[in-house]
């Protein structure tokens, strides 16, 4: 949050069993035409609440744990006084009923993920043979990947992207670097650039990363050098370079038709996620939709 939110307002509601916390969840407020929002920070696909439940919990018991801190956090949230609450939750929640029984209303979005890269090559066989794997080998023997780009050249090279496409890169320089930095830093983050052999940069991207699952927040392209299979040959370097660091790789969406097809070809799997928002009128959900 710190990365994604400096300069602008944070804080995380916590619930506490004496000095024990049971649960967390941060949140990002904007303020727009004298109304202050919560909602999704930049670079951030997930938020919601964070459940650190007691050992050996039964299914029941683990569903009015979660009642009871869920409750707590609305609460904190409910004493801001906010106008409106809009974030999307990890699909590892699955329960949103404490939401819905405070009034809370849900949207099922959409993610793709690969499950298990911890053995690459059963990676590549799911893939679909015509469409990624024909163009990966095609450029295997005639591109390299190196993890040493810096997060400054990153974010220049996002920006040229953008601004090459004759479009305003909606992501500040300083954002992209700052968080790229803050996940490199913490041996948690990589840049993977692919160039060709004249040492021309073609594309790069960035994921963050744990130890259960990648995450691909940023990417960028040379307008002018990019072919299709450089993507395709991108992510199956990185998800090689990640298998021994971290379990699942996320695409990180889309909702959007075509860009859903090009990742479910991965032979990714449709993830749901809840987008949970309440808010006091009409005009705010209308001011909320056009936020940047």
């Amino acid at each position: 949050m710190e990365a994604v939110c400096e300069g602008k307002q944070w804080d995380v509601a916590l619930a506490c069993d004496g000095d024990t916390v049971r649960g967390a969840m941060p949140f990002h407020v904007v303020s727009k035409f004298g109304f202050r929002f919560a909602v999704q920070p930049q670079l951030t696909q997930f938020s919601g609440p964070v459940y650190l439940y007691p050992e050996n919990i039964s299914e029941s018991h683990r569903l009015d744990f979660e009642k009871q801190v869920a409750g707590s956090l609305l609460r904190q949230i409910d004493d801001l006084r906010l106008h409106s609450f809009l974030q999307n939750f990890s699909p590892d929640i699955t329960n949103w009923l404490p939401f819905y029984w405070a009034g809370y209303r849900q949207t099922t979005r959409y993610t793709y993920r690969i499950d298990d890269i911890r053995d690459p090559q059963k990676v590549f066989d799911g893939f679909d043979a015509e469409k990624r794997q024909r163009k990966i080998r095609r450029y295997e023997n005639t591109t390299n990947v190196c993890f040493d780009m810096s997060p400054r050249d990153f974010a220049d090279f996002h920006t040229r992207y953008w601004n090459g496409k004759g479009k305003h890169d909606v992501l500040d320089k300083r954002l992209i670097e700052r968080v790229c930095t803050a996940a490199i830093d913490r041996g948690q983050g990589a840049i993977a650039a692919l160039y060709d052999d004249n040492d021309d940069l073609l594309s790069a991207r960035f994921v963050a990363y744990d130890s259960r699952c990648a995450y691909s927040l940023m990417s960028a392209h040379d307008n002018a050098l990019h072919k299709n299979g450089h993507s395709e040959t991108l992510f199956w370097e990185l998800i090689k370079f990640l298998s021994d660091k971290t379990v699942a790789f996320d695409f990180e969406g889309s909702m959007d038709e075509g860009i859903e097809f090009f990742y479910r070809s991965f032979g990714a799997r449709q993830t749901p996620f809840f987008e949970i928002s309440k808010s006091r009128n009409a005009l705010i959900d209308f001011l909320i939709k056009h936020h940047k």
